[in-house]
């Protein structure tokens, strides 16, 4: 029976392993766009040439799920802002961001062009776009354009003067270059005021960024000073487990609101963000859905999402003014930058997405990983070599641990043959068994659980590496030995259209190493199988995430076994094994290296 398990268990994991790669490759390929509008005038930025063209959408029975992506406007002024680190392209049909260029992050591995984020687009980024007049559609004066500072101006239907100032924030002393001011000035014209009313600021379109990218981390994120509200893709494509019992509206929505006090809010994807923090707090989010072409060679489609933020705004008295401003960070998910803000930022980086991150602690444990790692780039100015310190550091750490289970763990093996045979005693006497057993365990003083230790203090750390490499954007594109790109699998080649990846096969052949090093603290026969195939599974599991992590898991699964073969050869268990009642076992009588010798037949 325990061979036909095996042989299932290895079916099963054959069938998983082609399922994972093989799904992929022969996906039906998506539905067709809907039809899509002659071109305009190709959208003049700082390069995004590699991203879908910016287009209108003509009106389709998607209209309702789909928000419309923006064409350039004929006699369109552009204006910038640059610094170091971004270039800022401005147009007056909306008086807002068009897109902001990011000079220290490349479009693509081996592109000289700079990612642009907020292209393709809905919309310009801080535009109005709840008052018809006041939003993308309507032209703004251009009133000033210097190196330091962009000026709008329009006028709604000769009674509301609007001005709107942008700024980089790097002109003042202490704040980010990534930092973007904005103020919006509301004037009455009119001499009778205006009751309180409300203006939505649009906080940009974003989308997966690679075919590596699944999208765990696209997302509207809006923060209320304690906690975190998601608006992710899924919620507006309808479907999902719950809606096929309905318990769940499994219909496509066009757009999700979702109310609640805003400090601020942000677009994101797996390596970049625009967030908006305001000088009052916001009052709501909404997302709509937005539709582009896959990736080019990859039948997976693209998703997209925009969204916007909302606030009140108080009445205005006679010839009144009245002001909304905030500062928009429009650029990478690095968390030493973020964390140096104010009002939790960092919190973009959204290092517990997941039910079992939040459970091992991510939260608290990814952030001190980041900076260590950050620490050790700083010293070495190499990430892999950053990434192999840290692990080393981390291991010296829990060495303590890790040692006290070791020795645990052998004295368990030693255990197992007096184990064996109470369980042979009392078979059919589960209680008895029990009762047994414990006083092995109380009178050999030896702890069931020790054996455990080093995997309780191992899953929090890799969980949490894993949860902070997925949106580290300083490992992007970053090369290490014969891994081009750290964030994403090490694929030296494929295969039949199979990727091979060497990083997590090496991972794989430490773990199988480190077992027969580790003494195996049970003799049950299905135990020891279901272990033997751990990091055939664990491999399968890591085959696809990022190369980084799997450099982690390698170099620490090596520190493991040199670890482990000092133990094997310096500790040395001599203490007598007590069977219950108290009565010591003679050596011959339990050592499981010991020979048997046949009778001689007479």
């Amino acid at each position: 029976m325990d061979k036909k398990n095996t042989v299932i268990g290895i079916l099963l994991l054959v069938a998983a392993f082609a399922t994972l790669f093989l799904g992929q490759r022969f996906a039906p390929p998506p539905p067709p766009a809907p039809e899509i509008a002659p071109a305009q005038a190709p959208m003049p930025t700082a390069g995004n040439q590699a991203s879908p063209t910016a287009q209108p959408v003509r009106s389709t029975p998607l209209e309702t799920e789909f928000a419309a992506l923006a064409g350039s406007n004929e006699g369109a002024v552009l204006s910038y802002l640059e610094n170091e680190y971004i270039r800022v392209e401005f147009t007056n049909f909306g008086g807002a961001i068009g897109n902001v260029s990011f000079k220290q992050y490349a479009l693509t591995n081996d592109s000289s062009l700079p990612f642009v984020f907020n292209q393709p687009r809905v919309e310009p980024m801080l535009a109005i776009t709840d008052v018809p007049g006041l939003g993308p559609e309507t032209a703004y004066q251009l009133v000033s354009a210097t190196r330091d500072e962009i000026v709008y101006e329009t006028v709604l239907e000769g009674r509301l003067k609007v001005v709107r100032r942008f700024s980089l924030g790097d002109q003042y002393e202490g704040s980010d270059p990534y930092l973007i001011r904005h103020d919006t000035q509301l004037q009455d014209l009119s001499g009778n005021g205006a009751p309180q009313t409300v203006a939505t600021l649009s906080l940009g379109t974003t989308s997966l960024i690679s075919p590596n990218d699944y999208g765990q981390y696209l997302n509207i994120m809006a923060w209320d000073g304690e906690d975190e509200t998601l608006t992710k893709p899924g919620e507006l494509e309808g479907g999902g487990f719950l809606s096929w019992f309905g318990i769940t509206d499994g219909a496509p929505k066009s757009s999700i609101t979702k109310d609640g006090t805003v400090v601020w809010a942000a677009a994101k994807n797996q390596f970049f963000a625009s967030v908006y923090t305001g000088d009052t707090d916001g009052f709501s989010t909404t997302v709509r859905r937005v539709e582009l072409p896959p990736f080019e060679g990859s039948s997976r489609p693209n998703k997209g999402i925009t969204g916007v933020v909302s606030y009140r705004l108080p009445s205005m008295i006679p010839e009144g003014a009245l002001t909304l401003g905030g500062d928009f960070y429009v650029g990478p998910k690095e968390y030493d930058r973020l964390r140096k803000f104010e009002k939790d930022q960092a919190e973009v980086m959204q290092f517990a997405p997941y039910f079992f991150s939040k459970i091992f602690l991510s939260g608290i444990v990814a952030p001190i990983l980041n900076l260590t790692m950050v620490t050790m780039h700083g010293w070495v100015g190499n990430w892999g070599v950053a990434i192999i310190l840290m692990t080393l550091l981390l291991k010296i750490v829990t060495l303590p641990f890790t040692l006290a289970a070791s020795r645990s763990a052998k004295r368990m093996a030693k255990l197992q043959p007096l184990m064996k045979e109470v369980r042979e005693q009392y078979k059919d006497q589960p209680q008895k068994l029990n009762e047994a057993t414990l006083k092995i365990f109380k009178e050999n003083k030896v702890n069931p659980m020790g054996g455990c230790l080093p995997i309780l203090i191992t899953m929090p750390l890799f969980v949490a590496f894993f949860s902070m490499l997925q949106g580290t954007s300083e490992l992007r594109f970053t090369s290490f030995l014969w891994t081009a790109d750290l964030s994403a699998p090490d694929t030296v080649f494929r295969l039949w259209g199979l990727p091979l990846n060497i990083m997590p096969l090496l991972m794989g052949a430490t773990m199988v190493y480190q077992m027969k090093l580790t003494p195996t603290p049970t003799t049950d026969n299905a135990q020891m199988q279901i272990m033997k195939f751990m990091p055939i599974v664990f491999t399968l599991i890591c085959y696809n995430f990022a190369a980084a992590l799997a450099l982690y898991s390698t170099v620490n699964g090596v520190f493991t076994i040199i670890q482990q073969v000092i133990v094997n050869k310096t500790t040395k268990d001599d203490s007598p094994l007590v069977k219950p009642g108290g009565a010591e076992v003679e050596e011959k009588a339990w050592n499981p290296n010991k020979r048997k010798t046949k009778k001689k037949k007479k």
